[in-house]
């Protein structure tokens, strides 16, 4: 007898996760804004998000990265499908997770660093409004997670009459005779919105190669540069500072290779949840590599690609290998999952209603024993 527990995201939930994925884009656009205010030009800020060492219009400094309009991005997306209906409860809730995950990564190490000594030569109010920043987003994180944890009720229980296959029949089906719910050839069962067996295992193959390689290039970085000089782009330094809410280099590397990692496997169990979860982490691989060449492109590096050395080739052929998997597998996390239950899909059809009627495919025959009324 089966005791699978489905769970609803509850309506109350999806409201507040909704709220709070909104407040999570405001923050960060507020800030976006801020820097477009100060620039000397108004494709300053991109080519700053690119790498380059660009400085605005005050004696200042930056406050966003690139990794800030894909925030934006993603809590507005969030907070769209939280509030429609018709985004099953797992996905609802895998993408509010997703938001969440991302958040915690990739602002934890503002904390310390907005606080850290070596900043005390910019505006304090400055550095002051950015670690609040940093903190309210961590806060408003912690609260997502809160809410997906408190907001999921039982769905319903299935059991020895109402399992996925109870009598032989799909889940859901009448065990009445003579009542036939038709169902697609080759369907694959499970919960709403769980991936099929073909994107899941392509996502998870380009997150878990996409990962890999993040991953293995940051211990070729740990073994170049020593412990002490990797600490700094890991934990930051006055060194490697570029913007108020940029993580450093190393860490944010490591962030993302945790994300790809983590959805990666669960897009093997092919979890409900794990398709925006594959999503977001898809997408934040896929910049991180566009940007490393396009500033290839800004400086000239493609241009003169043989005549680097190895390490710069290899660097350039994992960006682009990452960004190419990172697309891929957003594409392949966008594939549509298992669809819920609707009256077209769970078609029902009787037979027996008038004398002589043909009975339906897969109908089971009529009783040795006709009962009353037949």
């Amino acid at each position: 007898m089966s005791k699978v527990r489905d769970s609803v995201l509850t309506r109350g939930a999806r409201g507040t996760g909704a709220l709070v994925c909104l407040l999570l884009a405001l923050l960060s656009a507020g800030w976006i804004i801020r820097d477009l205010a100060i620039a000397q030009h108004g494709a300053d800020i991109w080519w700053t998000w690119l790498g380059e060492a660009r400085r605005p219009r005050e004696f200042t400094a930056w406050a966003t990265s690139a990794l800030d309009p894909l925030l934006v991005l993603g809590a507005l997306g969030t907070a769209i499908a939280a509030l429609r209906t018709a985004v099953a409860p797992a996905v609802a809730a895998g993408a509010l997770l997703s938001v969440a995950a991302a958040t915690v990564l990739l602002r934890t190490p503002l904390v310390w660093i907005l606080g850290a000594g070596w900043l005390q030569g910019l505006d304090a109010d400055l550095t002051r409004w950015a670690r609040l920043t940093a903190l309210a987003q961590l806060t408003l994180a912690l609260v997502l997670i809160v809410v997906v944890a408190a907001g999921r009720r039982p769905g319903g229980r299935t059991g020895r009459h109402t399992g996925r296959f109870a009598h032989g029949l799909p889940e859901g089906a009448s065990s009445a005779y003579g009542v036939v719910h038709a169902a697609a050839y080759g369907a694959d069962p499970g919960p709403p919105g769980r991936p099929h067996k073909g994107p899941a295992r392509t996502a998870a193959f380009l997150l878990g190669t996409a990962g890999l390689a993040v991953a293995g290039w940051e211990i070729h970085r740990r073994v170049r540069l020593g412990a002490e000089g990797y600490r700094k782009g890991l934990l930051g330094d006055a060194s490697v500072f570029r913007a108020l809410l940029q993580p450093p280099a190393h860490w944010q590397s490591a962030a993302l290779a945790l994300l790809a990692l983590g959805a990666a496997a669960a897009a093997l169990r092919r979890a409900s949840w794990v398709r925006p979860a594959a999503m977001t982490a898809a997408a934040l691989l896929c910049v991180h590599g566009a940007l490393a060449l396009a500033l290839a492109v800004r400086t000239g590096e493609f241009g003169r690609l043989a005549g680097l050395p190895a390490g710069a080739q290899l660097e350039l052929g994992i960006a682009a290998g990452v960004a190419t998997a990172g697309l891929a597998a957003l594409i392949a996390a966008a594939r549509p999952g298992v669809p819920g239950p609707s009256a077209s899909a769970d078609e029902v059809r009787a037979y027996g209603s008038a004398p002589g009627e043909a009975r339906p495919p897969h109908a089971p025959p009529p009783p040795s024993t006709l009962p009353p009324g037949w």
